[in-house]
């Protein structure tokens, strides 16, 4: 049987031109390397899952290319990775910085990544600033940090520091479509948004979402199947709840309501979703903000269409609806029956309207 390798592992970049979403850190390392213009102490921050270790990888071997060593050469010895979560003492630390001290045998430069460096004890920290400060010449040092607040002032003081930022849901969704192709995994968009859109900014959770999906759909991710692994309501739920307070049917958004709850979802996390729902409605009848809905495009479009059914004062009072369950919600004493006026007040938005326009 063949030892499977995750998507995180299999597809980890080799080059900075397959980083995803990190161009503003990959093109200024880059030009730093042609120009000879690398700092001795850098230290890579942001988010976990963006990237911050690859680039630390790549870096490290193109500074070895650069200075002529090839990888025959046995440059991988000039590489040397630490993670300071378990070596955070004094004495890991006091080890490091005497094998500092000797010279490569192979190329220029001797290259130290350190990762989940706010890892590291205040005196191991105190014990690694004069090292930074002044270290020798084949030295270079690459601190990795997920808690920048966490590191000393006067470790930050003498680092170059280089901030990776959330991945973006688009960035995700391609990285992803461009992976299920490459695997031959049947897939709809709209699912994969779903995922990047879980992921909250990191590619690795993403990757990590990913593969568990297509092993439980057989490598046809849906939508559906999305939602259900996710835990997450399906928009088409939110988009029938709608539809049924549109047409002031209480009963039937009733029924739903207790269908979903049912299934095992928190009622307070559904009115916040509906709140949501209804602001994004808001936002797809106007084609200007029609980006500022974060769905797949044809989940887009379902909302475009659904929007064009009301007025935009309903919508804002629906939004108003939701908000005032959302935080009364913890403060009730019958927190379900909250959510259920709620849901009664949104069905009799229309009826208002239209008793109005017949007594005019």
């Amino acid at each position: 049987m063949e030892n499977f390798v995750v998507s995180a592992r299999k597809y980890r970049p080799q080059e900075f031109d397959t980083v995803v979403g990190q161009s503003h850190v990959t093109d200024t390392l880059e030009h730093a390397i042609e120009e000879n213009q690398l700092a001795q102490a850098m230290l890579f921050c942001g988010p976990r899952g963006v990237g911050k270790t690859t680039c630390a990888r790549i870096l490290a071997r193109k500074i070895n290319e650069k200075s002529g060593a090839s990888d025959e050469d046995g440059f991988a010895f000039n590489i040397y990775e630490l993670d300071a979560a378990s070596n955070n003492s004094v004495e890991d630390i006091r080890e490091l910085i005497d094998q500092v001290r000797f010279a490569p045998q192979v190329g220029n430069y001797k290259i130290y990544i350190i990762d989940e460096v706010h890892m590291l004890s205040a005196s191991a920290f105190n014990a690694f600033l004069k090292t930074l400060e002044e270290p020798p010449a084949h030295a270079i040092f690459i601190l990795a940090t997920t808690e920048k607040h966490k590191i000393i002032p006067t470790i930050l003081s003498r680092c170059q520091i280089y901030d990776f930022k959330r991945i973006t849901i688009e960035d995700i969704q391609n990285h992803l479509i461009k992976i299920a192709e490459n695997e031959n995994i049947a897939f709809e968009e709209d699912a994969l948004y779903l995922i990047a859109q879980k992921a909250d900014g990191a590619l690795r959770d993403a990757l990590s979402i990913f593969d568990r999906l297509s092993t439980f759909s057989q490598k046809n991710i849906t939508l559906k199947k999305a939602a259900e692994i996710l835990n997450v309501l399906d928009y088409d739920q939110y988009l029938k709840i709608v539809d049924l307070a549109k047409n002031n049917d209480i009963p039937g958004v009733l029924s739903t309501f207790d269908e979903i709850v049912k299934k095992g979802f928190d009622p307070h996390i559904f009115i916040a979703g509906l709140g949501n729902h209804f602001r994004d409605l808001m936002m797809a009848q106007n084609p200007q903000t029609l980006k500022l809905i974060e769905v797949g495009e044809k989940t887009k479009s379902k909302y475009a269409e659904q929007s064009q059914k009301w007025i935009a004062q309903e919508l804002i009072d629906g939004i108003e609806i939701c908000n005032f369950a959302d935080i009364n919600y913890k403060n009730s004493k019958n927190p379900r029956l909250t959510v259920e006026i709620a849901l009664m007040q949104l069905s009799s938005l229309t009826a208002h309207s239209e008793t109005k326009k017949k007594s005019s």
